[in-house]
């Protein structure tokens, strides 16, 4: 009997050892195949880049434009298509401003639940609506809630996108006071680091000058993403930083 009882312990963990070990292997595949946007980049440079999502009024967004000005900084707005259009006087100041335009979509639905065939016109709609008005095409594309999957990158990338997310939340959007954005967003900030600001949070004329002189104060040059990201010769790690090849 104890021979026996030894032999089925045995037999246990040798199958305990199997099912971890296929486990762990369709785990790597499945992270393998997963596709992520671009939360941040590994740089040596000590470089952060400011974004702010553009959806919902605009009685804010000259104020932010000032604040940008005073501390000499260039960001990334990125719009969506019926804000770009109501509002076509602050698109052509953003970039007249020399900030970046990228493309927030056009409807701001969840892009997870469209086909193939709306998210390229989701795209393609909001696009042709800022060339319309600067001239220039988007590159750069954030999705609306932040929601996304494979197949949502993966269309988008056919489209010549780059898929943009984010590795700091101001939590901007929330009803929290100016102080505890400005700690959020400046204690533990990284070089490489993309950070989440919309256009019409209700303290973003307090927080915005606060962030920018801490970021400066120590020692972060701030860019748009465009000037942050690479366009080639990288690879994706688990958490969606850019490495450099």
């Amino acid at each position: 009997m104890k021979i026996l009882s030894r032999i089925f312990a045995a037999l246990i963990v040798i199958a305990a050892a199997i099912w971890i070990y296929q486990a762990i292997d369709v785990s790597a595949v499945m992270n393998q195949d997963r596709k992520l946007p671009i939360y941040s980049v590994q740089t040596a440079e000590k470089k952060v880049a400011i974004s702010f999502d553009a959806a919902w009024g605009d009685d804010k967004t000259m104020a932010i434009l000032d604040n940008l000005d005073k501390y000499k900084v260039k960001a990334t707005f990125f719009l969506v298509k019926f804000w770009a259009e109501k509002y076509p006087k602050d698109v052509e100041e953003i970039q007249k401003r020399g900030h970046e335009i990228g493309n927030h979509s056009a409807t701001h639905p969840d892009m997870t639940g469209l086909t193939s065939e709306k998210i390229a016109s989701e795209l393609k709609d909001t696009s042709d609506a800022i060339q319309k008005i600067t001239g220039q095409k988007t590159i750069l594309f954030r999705p609306p809630y932040g929601a996304y999957d494979n197949h949502v990158i993966q269309t988008c990338e056919s489209q010549g996108y780059k898929v943009i997310q984010w590795s700091v939340d101001s939590l901007d959007w929330k009803d929290i006071s100016t102080q505890q954005i400005v700690e959020r967003v400046t204690r533990n900030v990284k070089s490489g680091d993309i950070i989440l600001f919309h256009n019409n949070a209700e303290h973003v004329g307090e927080y915005l000058p606060l962030v920018l002189k801490s970021l400066q104060d120590q020692g972060f040059k701030i860019v748009p993403v465009g000037q942050l990201i690479y366009y080639e010769n990288y690879q994706m790690d688990h958490a969606g930083k850019q490495c450099k090849q």
